[in-house]
């Protein structure tokens, strides 16, 4: 299955990415990779610099029609690979263990085959995001000036998802991703002597009480559906036996399924921290950072997925809970009718983000059919 003429180009391009891994925002080699594959096509135009290191072929048809954008990631991630194939990354601590590679290698495959077989009707924009991972790429995109050039009527992306059967299409209607966002809590006491504690004001039943009290708040019976806090690092002082410590930090990431959810979540996580601060008689600030909102697919989109995939002969499975992890393709779909589907990478296959994990090249052909299928019918059908 998926098994496409240009797959042994594709596969070499995916391991060529695979080996010059890139971390959000440092996307140079990346993109100027990309541009030259994208150049060979000779798109109607070709945009460069979206964004930061964002690449955007442009492909049109005949007629005035829709525009479609199929959206991929260009970034790595800061893990170190632990493989040892001939196209391990030559970059140590950092490495393509989400499969953006593979995404790329798609998003190029389907590049090459609507420039081989234009379609009639409408536009066609590629778009290589930057900075996905860390949740800035897609708003610096939508920010961009540039962006309004070739601003899409629908956007499809595709994720591959280790523990599904290879090959299987996952599809939802509505919320697909989880929202989430990163809480930097900053407490501000008195350093003292270690001998002389009392001298100071110590953070340390502060943060404790923010450890213990902080993930209950999850299971509030007002939420409308799912939501978690989930602490990720704390920190007391410095290490210094005579020092009793006079500043603390302490990290967690919030989630939720609906927005409206992740508002509330959001606004009472402040105020339990503000209070136990006061109450510690302590300075506090709180941060927010790498903010994804929910992915929310749209139902035509979505309707029609699933329509491609049975017609080309892929299982599909309709999942009943959005996943927890974030996309910020979710900024996408907050204003534009965008699908955000899985592709299953096999059930026994590394998970995202494991050192050993290796995109699947088979799944290179699935992605080709399923995504440059959606957008000829969206060309054909769409307003």
């Amino acid at each position: 299955m998926g098994i496409l003429p240009d797959q042994e180009l594709l596969v070499n391009l995916r391991k060529e990415l695979h080996k010059l891994p890139e971390l959000s925002g440092n996307e140079e080699i990346t993109s100027i990779r990309i541009t030259e594959f994208l150049n060979e096509l000779r798109p109607d135009e070709l945009l460069t610099h979206v964004g930061g290191y964002g690449v955007a072929a442009r492909f049109r048809g005949k007629t005035p029609g829709p525009r479609v954008m199929i959206r991929s990631e260009l970034d790595a991630l800061p893990i170190h690979e632990s493989n040892d194939f001939e196209h391990k990354s030559a970059s140590p601590g950092v490495s393509h263990k989400c499969g953006h590679d593979g995404h790329m290698a798609i998003a190029a495959g389907v590049a090459r085959l609507f420039s081989q077989q234009r379609h009639e009707r409408g536009e066609l924009v590629v778009l290589f995001q930057p900075s996905e991972e860390n949740g800035k790429g897609a708003c610096e995109v939508l920010n961009d000036p540039v962006f309004a050039s070739v601003t899409p009527d629908y956007i499809v992306a595709m994720h591959n998802l280790p523990g599904f059967r290879r090959h299987e299409i996952i599809l939802r209607e509505g919320v697909f991703a989880a929202a989430s966002e990163g809480m930097i809590i900053n407490l501000r006491g008195k350093t003292s002597h270690a001998g002389e504690p009392h001298n100071g004001i110590s953070p340390s039943p502060a943060v404790a009480q923010i450890l213990r009290e902080l993930p209950g708040l999850s299971q509030g019976k007002d939420f409308n559906d799912f939501t978690l806090v989930t602490i990720i690092h704390a920190r007391i002082g410095e290490i210094a036996f005579g020092t009793s410590p006079g500043d603390a930090v302490v990290m967690a990431t919030l989630r939720a399924y609906e927005q409206e959810d992740m508002e509330m979540l959001r606004t009472r996580a402040t105020g339990m921290v503000e209070e136990i601060a006061h109450r510690e008689k302590l300075g506090v600030s709180v941060g927010w950072t790498e903010r994804f909102p929910a992915t929310a697919n749209d139902p035509f989109m979505t309707s029609l997925a699933g329509e491609v995939a049975h017609r080309i002969g892929y299982k599909v499975r309709h999942i009943e809970k959005p996943f927890r992890w974030s996309e910020d393709f979710g900024w996408f779909t907050r204003r534009h009718r965008g699908i955000l589907f899985g592709i299953g990478a096999g059930l026994g296959h590394p998970e995202l983000h494991n050192p050993d994990y290796d995109f699947p090249d088979e799944l290179i052909g699935t992605g080709v059919g399923m995504i440059g299928g959606i957008c000829r019918e969206l060309l054909k059908q769409g307003k």
